[in-house]
């Protein structure tokens, strides 16, 4: 079989740009084994534990301090969801009174019957007929957006859409990244002056669509139009949006509508398909980088 060349192999420090790790805008990143701290009077929490006195870390990802309490995030893993964390989720199966969806989380979480605004926003509680038209509302392989409302003791979330800005998602397309990369932010749903809509999923999963022009127009019911067609220039933009995103993702920035909408302004120098480019990756996330710090 022989050895591998040297061109096949790639090393960390070609797959993540260090300059664009450096600095106070972007989180330190610990490694398994790491020590975070060696001062007295810190509490260990998730990601991290005691040796020598030294709190070390874990896993390999990000420290987060509240008062005395110090965890690690890791920067790769599943979803672990929080009360009022807006979701993006598939649909995986129909059961009595609730729907499984996938959160990219450890387990699958639930969404209620009653915890969905019906069709036309009416108030009323859910009977027999309601139970029986689940599947016209909400199918296997539909997307929604939701918010997490309750997380019960063995990590199942429950979530609801009783939000006009929840709902069944139309056209668009999903982005997959780590939920680490999200920043959390007020809101997360943004209509971007670049001419596409997009919800920053908490647990990484990323919906771009064609510009929402009213409040409630794509969500908070289960009726879509799927059969106008998505014009030429919307489906560039939002081809454009989604390798911005990935490009951002490849060099473990963090996702907000800031940071996007600068690294759409960026790849403007390029063709869409160039921006898949590891080459183009960088150079997008170095000067999206730059006009962040230029803005602090």
């Amino acid at each position: 079989m022989g050895f591998f060349s040297s061109s096949m192999i790639t090393r960390k420090s070609d797959r993540v740009n260090p300059s664009l790790l450096s600095g106070d805008s972007n989180p330190r990143l610990f490694t398994p084994g790491e020590v975070i701290t060696s001062q007295q009077g810190f509490m260990r929490g998730h990601g991290t534990y005691m040796e020598d006195e030294d709190i070390k870390s874990s896993v390999a990802g990000v420290m987060v301090q509240v008062n005395k309490l110090i965890t690690v995030k890791a920067l790769k893993g599943r979803y672990v969801g929080e009360i009022g964390d807006v979701v993006v989720a598939r649909v995986t199966d129909v059961q009595q009174k609730r729907w499984k969806v996938d959160t990219n989380s450890r387990l699958d979480s639930i969404l209620l019957l009653s915890s969905v605004n019906l069709p036309g926003g009416e108030l009323r509680r859910r009977g027999v007929e309601d139970e029986q038209q689940m599947r016209k509302y909400l199918q296997e392989g539909d997307l929604i957006s939701a918010e997490v409302q309750n997380v019960h003791s063995d990590g199942v979330l429950s979530l609801h859409t009783r939000s006009l800005k929840y709902g069944k998602l139309g056209q668009g397309i999903l982005v997959k990244v780590f939920p680490s990369l999200i920043k959390r932010r007020k809101t997360h749903f943004h209509n971007l002056p670049c001419g596409a809509s997009i919800i920053l999923g908490n647990n990484g999963f990323i919906w771009i669509s064609p510009v929402v022009n009213a409040e409630g127009e794509d969500g908070g019911g289960f009726t879509q139009n799927l059969d106008e067609a998505v014009s030429k220039q919307d489906r560039e933009v939002i081809s454009r949006l989604r390798n911005c995103i990935l490009a951002l993702a490849h060099c473990k920035m963090l996702l907000y509508d800031t940071s996007i909408l600068y690294a759409y302004e960026e790849s403007l120098k390029y063709d869409v398909h160039e921006l898949l480019h590891q080459g183009a990756m960088f150079d997008i996330a170095f000067l999206t980088q730059h006009k962040l710090r230029l803005q602090e």
